[in-house]
């Protein structure tokens, strides 16, 4: 998939991309509501939602620095296999 000037994801599809911008142009006219549902309106529960979101850094605050540059060796070695 294409990728913009920051990084983001496009459709490789013209007539998609057209239809994209449409939206984004009608939301920031205010024609639009820019509804995004939140976890907890599409039945998950919050405290959860608030601990996946810190999972990562939580994690690597309880390892020793030794114990996250092999999971770092890990896992440049699984990205540069061929």
């Amino acid at each position: 998939m294409p990728r913009g000037p920051k990084g983001e994801k496009r459709h490789a599809d013209v007539n998609r991309n057209v239809v994209l911008i449409a939206r984004v142009a009608r939301i920031a006219t205010g024609e639009a509501a820019d509804d995004v549902a939140s976890p907890e309106s599409e039945g998950k529960n919050a405290a959860a939602v608030a601990l996946g979101r810190m999972g990562g850094k939580a994690r690597a605050a309880g390892m020793s620095a030794r114990k996250r540059k092999e999971i770092a060796k890990k896992a440049a070695k699984a990205r540069w296999r061929e």
